[in-house]
């Protein structure tokens, strides 16, 4: 018999408005025990049917909704269904950007909550972010080799958030060959390097792909500063666009060979692209004090919010390297500038780059704004799927 989640008066609205959360204390009382991911009904005060979830008994997010149709089980028909639903979104951006990787599936926008799957090429990058993702395993390869036959899978769960769900990191082949040091894919008539088994998240930031495709039409005659550059696809993009020079900027070797190599895959001027491990926040403060004047500025750091805590200290770093960017800028220059921070408002991050120009001393117009790749959609009833938002500031 399936458990039974029954919560508290009143605590079922967001699941009425079809939010696939349930946190901990929404439960009134659980009839019968659950094992960690197990399938369960969530019910309301009066046992109402009102969703099948996966039980997560160690994480405040105590259920994620799998499906609100009492007659579907969770099985790998299942999987395979929500595979089909997702594949012709993707089907469409790759040939209108000339795509041959993509976010496959988007956690619980695309229906099911804690599963990541990056396709790169032939490569399926699985990520298993919650319980009943991981608890599932089984029946979600099983969907993948039926509906990708010909692709190679490879876990990459080894993120610090599964700890919060009780789970330990995992990495590895799970069917097929292992993926080469780098990985050649297309993206917007560029060639980009990526590492599967070591790289940042799953190898590459796919949701930025929409912002490098727009740096290149700012950078003409520009010389360009690329922080935070990982692999380079910003400062491949400048380049394409015709900026005079590209310095990137980041703290790992390993990263900054590759964007080298990615430079010279595409067949660019290397002459034009230069490279500097260092820490942003000096290196902006030496340019600054030496005067070092740049026309584009690209500024994508890492996330800096990981909890609500740390949203005061986030602020003060986004106001400091933005406040920075601008004084760094000639006047008319443009500051490229994104949080990846879910916890970070759109309307905050925008307010703190107006504090910034103030701080600057500078005049700032907002130009452009940016969000993630439309392979990364926000279901209408889980804003939580949109996290990137970037701005292009005009500096006077």
């Amino acid at each position: 018999m399936t458990v039974r989640l029954i919560l508290a008066k009143g605590r079922e609205k967001s699941l009425l408005r079809r939010h696939p959360w349930v946190f901990s204390g929404a439960i009134a009382h659980t009839e019968g025990k659950a094992q960690r991911g197990e399938t369960v009904d969530v019910c309301d005060s009066q046992g109402k049917w009102l969703a099948r979830a996966a039980w997560s008994p160690d994480s405040q997010i105590r259920a994620r909704v799998w499906s609100w149709q009492p007659d579907e089980s969770i099985d790998s028909a299942f999987f395979i269904r929500r595979l089909q639903a997702a594949q012709p979104l993707r089907d469409w951006l790759a040939v209108r950007d000339d795509l041959d990787s993509y976010r496959l599936i988007a956690g619980e926008s695309d229906g099911l909550p804690g599963v990541t799957i990056d396709r790169f090429g032939s490569f399926l990058v699985l990520q298993l972010l919650s319980a009943g993702a991981e608890y599932q395993r089984p029946a979600l390869v099983s969907a993948l080799q039926q509906c990708y036959p010909d692709c190679a899978i490879y876990d990459r769960s080894d993120v610090s958030v599964r700890k919060k769900e009780g789970l330990p990191l995992t990495q590895g082949v799970i069917v097929g060959e292992a993926p080469p040091p780098l990985l050649p894919v297309t993206e917007h008539g560029m060639k980009l390097l990526v590492d599967i088994q070591n790289g940042h998240k799953t190898g590459y930031y796919l949701d930025q792909r929409d912002s490098r495709l727009a740096t290149r039409r700012y950078a003409r005659d520009c010389r360009v500063l690329n922080c935070f550059s990982y692999t380079g696809g910003f400062a491949v993009s400048a380049l394409m666009g015709g900026c005079t020079a590209v310095t990137s900027v980041d703290t790992s070797q390993a990263a900054l060979d590759i964007a080298r190599q990615n430079v010279a895959l595409n067949g660019l001027d290397s002459a034009k692209a230069h490279f500097l491990r260092d820490d942003v926040f000096k290196l902006l403060r030496n340019y600054r004090d030496n005067g070092e004047k740049f026309d584009l500025i690209v500024m994508d750091p890492p996330k800096f919010v990981e909890n609500k805590n740390q949203l005061a200290g986030a602020c003060r770093g986004y106001k400091d390297i933005n406040m920075l960017a601008m004084q760094l800028l000639n006047p008319g220059g443009m500051l490229l500038t994104f949080s990846c921070s879910g916890l970070m408002p759109t309307e905050l991050f925008q307010k703190i780059l107006a504090d910034a120009a103030i701080d600057a001393q500078r005049d700032v117009q907002f130009i452009e704004q940016f969000r993630q790749a439309a392979d990364h959609p926000v279901l209408a009833s889980y804003p939580e799927g949109g996290y990137l938002k970037g701005f292009a500031c005009r500096v006077l």
